[in-house]
């Protein structure tokens, strides 16, 4: 039934695009496009009112950057930078929620691969894979957005799968205000309002740009759960319906101010704030089959969400020494007071028999101090930069446990206290560096030399008693070079070598056991693990078409050594070692004057831990166009296409794979068709990520994401007002999951299953109307 759907509506799509195309062809023949912006300030009532079509930037920097305004996703009206994200080449999102866009993933690698910047500066973020959640930053904050490829001696080397910049809006670049007013329409009837401002002008002797966004975050999806006995599906062991709806509201707002000092210098402060606010609602309904009886359980579960992002830097720019020296400060901080509770209410044969609760809160504090210091100076025919920077990472995270069960039928929830578990976590990084750079009209070169240095101290407790501390101290030498050849004025050739960095998960450094964390398998971390480093190759080829077109196609390849897996220390897990003790005592009341020695056991579960145990590569191909049909009479025509094929090989505790949750591929392809003797556009956008495998302790998962089918059409009024009526999940993609559970690791080797289970959600179309006014 899906697969008629979704071909039905991507031939519905197509046909829209070559029926729209060709009509406004003949409605707009006369129609041209403005030409490319002047270096002054930008004026935000051109963000309102888009006179032409945004396509690509094609950059000019030595390493592969690629570049996209604002204005090439708006007229989809992404929400946040996530809703950005999934339109670009190699990204993809696995694990998120359909319709939900956090961790993201570059080359298919894990959220942890790939660096996140905000205006070229690393953030906090809550993930313990070191990711940073890019839906938690609006849209209406970004003036643009870089995917860089590969790692340049003055940034940090902590990008394997490569970085991604967000870049804000700031004061220089923009001049004017504008008004955002909105609506969002869920398919369950839910109507939400969304809001944003920004303002830019000349104030306090400099230039300030202030901007505030404020919207409602709602998604309801309904999830199916089937569990079987094993995958014939013979069996079916227990099945749960569940209703889930996440209802709440984000704040945000940034600042910038320029100011020239004196004739040579430059000051800059910029901030920003983004506040989540949200509740998470789930109800879920769980029937299970065993013997003759049938169990029976109601589930409530409730999650409140209270986490806030925030930043500030300052920067001073100035001319010395026949070069010009830079001084960077910035602070950012990432808080988490979230708490989560799941009661369960059991029938056995519709007889109560059970009731219990579990719930725990959580208090995260993430924060990043760093300094900077540079030097740019001519050297001959090139440019030398030099320069430190500084960093100091506190992440102080607490969890707090509570418990609850029924002596009857009805008895109210009461909590008791089961105990907190905390980590502490600091890093110091000095990273000096040193880069030299030549451009010519035809052939430019970057080489460079960054040498990271990172000490890390780490600390666990639990109830406030401190039950372990480490520490571990580790350098990389990490050297890059990027070429790049202007072979004609519309093609070009470029080369990047890059050795770069991944530091382990915090969850991966903490010396605490875990009970039973993967299946009947104890975990406990290693905090003398090394980071994992790569070797890196990207070739690409780039061509420009007429004025605004361009098309290009990237190789990569990653050589990873210190490959962080999961591995067997050889000690029985405490409930395998409970068992034993318990046999053993039995053995040797049962066997007079025998001893252990001659006790034999055949334990089913150990103690896991993390370590470095090998090497894996990552590869695959990008390829991405986006251009006007000028060639073929339509200049009003805009098409956009990428894809990216995406492979990898690692070997675990079982055998190959791939790294996991790496998809095979992913693609988008879409069209804009802009009416300028109507002042309207219209556009559809369809987009498809492939399948996902992860292998872990116990556990084996296939992940299936549905096809994305998205539309919008606009109507401009005048110079200073816009309205745009966007849709998004028209095909009602769904997330379809396929779990392998496994007791202990020979189970998983012998396929003696546990359980197995599907898992499939589905959160419906969702449209959203928004109006945008500039003055």
């Amino acid at each position: 039934m899906k697969k008629n759907l979704l071909a039905a509506g991507l031939s519905h799509a197509l046909a829209c695009a070559a029926f729209a195309s060709f009509t406004a062809t003949a409605l707009a023949q006369t129609a041209t496009q403005t030409p490319d912006g002047a270096s002054e300030a930008k004026q935000l009532d051109t963000i309102v009112v888009q006179g032409e079509i945004t396509y690509r930037n094609r950059s000019d920097d030595t390493a592969p950057v690629l570049s996209y305004d604002l204005e090439y996703f708006q007229r989809f009206e992404p929400s946040t930078v996530g809703d950005m994200l999934k339109r670009l080449p190699g990204v993809t999102f696995v694990g998120s929620d359909i319709m939900e866009f956090d961790g993201v993933m570059m080359r298919g690698m894990a959220a942890g691969y790939t660096q996140v910047l905000i205006n070229g500066k690393k953030m906090p973020g809550a993930g313990d894979d070191r990711s940073f959640w890019v839906d938690r930053i609006p849209a209406e904050m970004v003036d643009h957005i870089e995917i860089l490829r590969s790692t340049s001696a003055n940034r940090s080397g902590d990008a394997i799968a490569g970085a991604i910049n967000i870049v804000l809006r700031d004061a220089y670049a923009f001049d004017g205000s504008y008004l955002r007013l909105g609506l969002n329409r869920w398919y369950d009837g839910e109507v939400n309002p969304t809001f944003g401002a920004v303002t830019s002008g000349e104030a306090l002797g400099g230039r300030l740009l202030a901007g505030i966004n404020v919207q409602d975050r709602y998604r309801a999806k309904v999830k199916r759960s089937d569990r079987f006995g094993d995958p014939s599906m013979e069996e079916l062991v227990s099945f749960e319906d569940q209703t889930e709806v996440k209802d709440g509201r984000d704040y945000s707002a940034n600042l910038s101010y320029t100011a020239d000092v004196g004739e040579t210098g430059r000051f800059s402060i910029d901030g920003f704030y983004v506040k989540t606010d949200r509740d998470v609602k789930e109800v879920s309904h769980e029937i299970e089959f065993d013997d003759e009886d049938v169990i029976e359980a109601n589930v409530p579960g409730f999650n409140p969400i209270d986490q806030k992002n925030w930043g500030i830097g300052a920067e001073y720019r100035f001319d010395m020494a026949g070069g010009t020296t830079e001084f960077d400060l910035d602070y950012a901080k990432f808080e988490d007071n979230s708490a989560e509770r799941e009661e369960s209410h059991e029938y056995v044969n519709g007889e109560w028999d059970a009731s219990e609760a579990e719930a725990s809160a959580v208090q995260a504090d993430d924060t990043e101090t760093s300094f900077k210091i540079a030097h740019k100076r001519p050297v001959g025919g090139a440019e030398l930069e030099f320069g430190a920077d500084y960093r100091k990472k506190k992440r102080d995270v607490v969890y707090t446990n509570y418990e609850w069960e029924a002596e009857e039928e009805g008895d109210p929830v009461v909590y008791e206290l089961d105990g907190t578990v905390g980590s502490l976590i600091e890093e110091t990084r000095v990273d000096p560096y040193v880069m030299l750079t030549g451009k010519g009209e035809v052939f430019s070169w970057e080489a460079g030399l960054r040498y990271e240095t990172t000490k890390s101290d780490i600390r666990y407790s639990e109830d406030d008693e401190v039950e372990g501390t480490a520490s571990n101290d580790y350098n990389e030498l990490l050297p890059s070079l990027h070429l790049k050849w202007d072979l004609t004025d519309a093609d070009r050739i470029s080369l990047s070598l890059a050795k770069s960095v991944k530091r382990p998960n915090f969850n991966e450094l903490i010396p605490a056991v875990l009970d039973g964390e993967f299946g009947d398998n104890d975990y406990v971390g290693n905090p003398l693990l090394d980071p994992e480093t790569a070797n890196g190759i990207d070739l690409g080829f780039e061509h420009r078409l007429g004025k605004h077109g361009v098309i290009g196609v990237n190789f990569f390849y990653r050589d990873v050594k210190n490959l962080i897996e999961l591995v067997n220390t050889g000690e029985l897990s405490e409930d395998a070692q409970d068992t034993y003790e318990e046999e053993l005592e039995e053995f040797l009341e049962e066997n007079p004057g025998s001893t252990e020695d001659d006790f034999e056991f055949d334990p089913e579960s150990w103690l896991f831990t993390s370590a470095n145990v090998g090497d894996g590569k990552v590869y695959g191909v990008e390829f991405d166009l986006s251009t006007p049909l000028t060639a073929l009479g339509m200049p009003n025509t805009g098409v956009f296409l990428n894809y990216s094929y995406l492979n990898s090989k690692v070997t675990d505790f079982i055998g190959e794979r791939r790294f996991n949750d790496q998809a095979r591929s992913v693609y988008n392809i879409g069209f804009i068709q802009d009416l300028p003797s109507w002042a309207a556009s219209f556009g559809a956008t369809y987009r498809k990520q492939g399948d996902a495998f992860s292998r872990i302790l116990a556990e084996e998962v296939t992940v299936k994401y549905g096809d994305d089918l998205e539309v919008f059409v606009e109507k401009r009024f005048g110079k200073t007002l816009s309205v745009r009526l966007s849709a998004a999940n028209l095909l009602d993609a769904s997330k379809d999951e396929y779990f392998h559970k496994f007791d202990n690791e020979a189970d998983q080797i012998d396929r003696d299953y546990d359980e197995y289970e599907l898992e499939s959600e589905e959160a419906g179309p969702s449209y959203q109307l928004v109006m945008r006014w500039a003055f």
